[in-house]
């Protein structure tokens, strides 16, 4: 759908923010919304609201606004969160095990499966039940089990190879916290994040703001 129309990633990055805002509206017993209610919760212009979900259909009624529970579970199947998506981590460090002892994961349909770490300090360890693996083991653990997403927390010395190899195995999609950016084959999903630049944009903020 989004190759087909286009659709910008600048607006596929708002699209969680809205799926957030409106889940937590729902715990909060709020059945419908204007657009210009919904800009003030999240400091985005009612005009660019209305731009984004235009690109999927709209969903507001004129007079009346959006009904909460429908956005939301609409822009949940726009996201892929109706399916379940299974994931392993690669590098169960300090990082690797915050993540794995992140339960909000499940509750969105994202499943950890697996663990993996080349350390034999940490093989054999359990963390939520799972039990972290040799990496040499990883091979035959994703051609056995259907591995939507790995989660890469390891050095950048060796997460290009891990990237190719989980590539060819099938795996979908890559979430990498290693601090280099990843290019793989079509078809391969590549979610780069670098934690310290989002801290480098802060420091530009606050300095900005002190001058």
């Amino acid at each position: 759908m989004t190759e087909e129309r286009k659709i910008s990633m600048a607006v596929i990055r708002r699209l969680p923010r809205y799926y957030r805002n409106l889940a937590e509206l729902l715990d909060n017993g709020v059945t419908k919304i204007s657009s210009r209610e919904l800009s003030e919760r999240m400091k985005v212009t009612a005009s660019q609201i209305r731009q984004d979900l235009n690109n999927f259909g709209g969903f507001g009624q004129q007079g009346y606004g959006y009904n909460v529970e429908y956005l939301h579970k609409e822009i949940g199947k726009i996201l892929g969160l109706e399916k379940t998506h299974s994931m392993i981590i690669v590098g169960v460090g300090n990082l690797g095990q915050a993540l794995a002892n992140y339960t909000t994961f499940a509750k969105r349909g994202f499943n950890l499966i697996g663990l993996f770490d080349v350390n034999p300090r940490l093989v054999g360890m359990s963390i939520r039940g799972l039990e972290v693996m040799d990496i040499d083991q990883m091979e035959a653990f994703v051609k056995e089990h259907k591995v939507d997403i790995a989660i890469l927390t390891m050095p950048k010395t060796k997460v290009k190879e891990t990237a190719e190899n989980l590539a060819n195995w099938g795996v979908r999609g890559l979430w990498n916290f290693s601090p280099v950016d990843l290019f793989v084959p079509d078809g391969v999903q590549v979610e780069n994040v670098h934690l310290s630049h989002s801290l480098m944009t802060l420091a530009y903020k606050i300095n900005e703001g002190e001058e």
